[in-house]
């Protein structure tokens, strides 16, 4: 029986909030009609529970003030806007122009061309990196 007591004793203070599934709650329930140290310890944490709900709760003079002045937006001007924007097409295209530098261009009979896409296994499928690839390559069949 000691161990079913320790089994329900861990669940007490969530069978007191009511957090127990409806099984969880008939097998605690069952054990503590049979068992008098377990009522015993969750008239314990009954008595917490009362207690703690009776404390007042202390809060800081201002708080509400201070969080909200912290976690007010800042008004964002539409240049501003445009700058991000204009910054982040730069990036993609730098770095899309770039990408196309990493690996050789193959030479064939028809002219140079950008290397198959199998030797481009660093790019993961649907990547920026695999989708400038394919258009470098349409590029250079004059499509």
């Amino acid at each position: 029986m000691q161990a079913r007591c320790e089994e329900v004793r861990e669940q007490l203070s969530a069978w007191l909030d009511g957090e127990l599934a409806e099984s969880g709650r008939a097998l605690v329930a069952a054990h503590l009609d049979s068992c008098a140290a377990c009522r015993r310890e969750l008239a314990q944490f009954a008595a917490l529970n009362a207690a703690l709900a009776d404390l007042p709760v202390p809060e800081p003079s201002g708080l509400a003030e201070r969080v909200l002045a912290r976690v007010q937006r800042r008004r964002r001007y539409g240049w501003q806007n445009l700058a991000l924007a204009a910054s982040l097409v730069m990036g993609m295209v730098l770095g899309g122009a770039l990408a196309r530098d990493f690996y050789p261009r193959s030479v064939s009979g028809t002219g140079a061309e950008i290397a198959a896409l199998e030797d481009f296994h660093d790019f993961p499928q649907g990547s920026l990196g695999a989708i400038l690839v394919s258009y470098q390559s349409e590029e250079g069949n004059g499509t």
